[in-house]
């Protein structure tokens, strides 16, 4: 059985960073490229970056984030990362992991505010 667990999410000010960690079990998590999204409260679920799958040499971003930030792999302790830093009010939603197409994460609250 697939399961995602998500950690890392809070409440920040602006200008914070936060980590975001989705460990994974119960696939072969090289296989599979990556994704984290987020939903804001009244607004669509938004994609926010993309891993490729194996060494995840491939990312790509939505315009909103680039630069503030990263994610990232670690086959080895199956689990996938989003780097925040620079955060806005405007980053604040849930956010979610994608692995593949088919599983995702329960999700995890990021807030920013003063």
């Amino acid at each position: 059985q697939v399961q995602l667990v998500e950690s890392g999410g809070g409440l920040v000010q602006p200008g914070g960073s936060l980590r975001l960690s989705c460990a994974a079990s119960g696939i072969i998590f090289n296989n599979y490229g990556m994704s984290w999204y987020r939903q804001a409260p009244g607004k669509e679920r938004e994609l926010v970056a993309t891993i490729s799958s194996g060494g995840g040499g491939t990312t790509n971003y939505v315009n909103s984030v680039k630069g503030r930030f990263t994610i990232s792999r670690d086959n080895a302790k199956k689990t996938l990362y989003l780097q925040m830093t620079s955060l806005k009010p405007e980053d604040t939603a849930v956010y979610y992991c994608r692995i593949g197409l088919h599983y995702w994460g329960q999700g995890t609250q990021v807030t920013i505010s003063t």
